[in-house]
């Protein structure tokens, strides 16, 4: 492939459509990638996605992998629509229903409960989850009929707005992550419903911490309107510092394997590290650092950056008291000797 006389780096944003699981497009890629003739690369996801969602899926290629747990860690932006009246045992399209409720919320009413639902809060993950009771999947022993009880957990919920407020995916500046913007109309220029209509759905969108269960949430929102809820679209707008407006379609992929650039679709590795400080080291620096050797005496203050000679990526550092200890080495192949 020209401008690939090694192997990739760097991360494809996937804009993941519906019915495809995190493991098929992982292997979306690595099967792209085969048929434009890279052979074998390293490749990971840095984050799941549910077959039923859409959206921003960061996907990680050889060195990027390394920072794929530093994107499992990141916080995300969710779009998802709660239906009232209903909760199904999945808590989405997919699940049986398992509870009913004639009550349907006002705007008034969704306005009104929405802050409790901000900040730190605790929620149960849903039963069709995998996380691991026992030593198995939470969804493996709820589709055998066994009674699965999950304990609450932790999560911060960073905004929450309802669908007549606006996301605005504008890119991401250094050291910030997206925000959620307020203006009149919604996205599809919609105004908001009248504050005593009843409402048979709802579209949010949240900005969340790790671990947070959309489904969970919605669950839990319509609990406290004194209904029943389940989440019938699922959309992650960002994920950590990438956007859905950096990320390509499954046809746009497919491309790769067909003769098409790979430089077109694929982010560089410090795409992946914007929200922290670089630090550039001079050759000597450089050639310690590749060794795992200690900096010291450093100015800058105490906390995680990213190391560079030039502008090529060395490592992850965590700096404190002045010294530099390497926490991640990344191995390209143009790095300074």
């Amino acid at each position: 492939m020209p401008g690939f006389s090694f192997l990739p780096h760097g991360w494809i944003i996937l804009d993941k459509p519906l019915g495809l699981g995190s493991t098929q497009a992982v292997a979306a890629v690595k099967r792209n990638l085969r048929e434009a003739g890279l052979g074998k690369v390293k490749v990971g996801h840095g984050g799941t996605l549910d077959p039923l969602a859409t959206g921003v899926l960061p996907i990680a290629l050889g060195e990027a992998t390394k920072l794929a747990g530093r994107m499992l860690d990141a916080s995300k932006v969710y779009a998802f629509t709660v239906a009232f009246g209903a909760e199904t045992d999945t808590l989405d399209l997919e699940g049986k229903v398992i509870a009913q409720s004639d009550v349907r919320p006002t705007r008034a009413e969704v306005e009104a409960v929405l802050p409790r639902f901000t900040g730190p809060i605790e929620q149960v993950p849903p039963i069709y989850s995998a996380l691991k009771v026992g030593g198995e999947r939470a969804y493996d022993l709820a589709r055998a009929g066994e009674v699965v009880e999950l304990a609450a957990r932790a999560v911060t919920i960073f905004e929450i707005l309802p669908h007549w407020g606006r996301w605005r995916a504008e890119g991401v500046s250094e050291g910030a992550l997206p925000s959620l913007q307020t203006p009149t109309v919604s996205p599809s220029g919609l105004p908001p419903p009248p504050e005593g209509e009843p409402l048979d759905a709802i579209t949010l969108h949240a900005h969340v911490s790790k671990g947070t269960y959309i489904r969970s949430l919605a669950r839990d929102i319509a609990l406290a309107l004194g209904t029943r809820g389940h989440v019938t679209m699922l959309r992650r707008l960002a994920a950590g510092p990438f956007t859905e407006n950096q990320a390509i379609s499954l046809d746009k992929l497919n491309e790769v394997g067909k003769g098409a650039a790979l430089e077109n679709v694929l982010l560089p590795l410090e795409a992946g590290l914007v929200d922290i400080p670089a630090l550039d080291l001079s050759s000597e620096q450089a050639s310690m650092v590749r060794q795992g050797r200690v900096l010291s005496g450093l100015p800058q203050h105490d906390g995680l950056f990213w190391a560079r000679y030039g502008t090529v990526p060395l490592a992850l550092m965590e700096l404190s008291g002045g010294d530099a200890r390497v926490v991640r080495g990344f191995n390209l192949s143009d790095v300074a000797e």
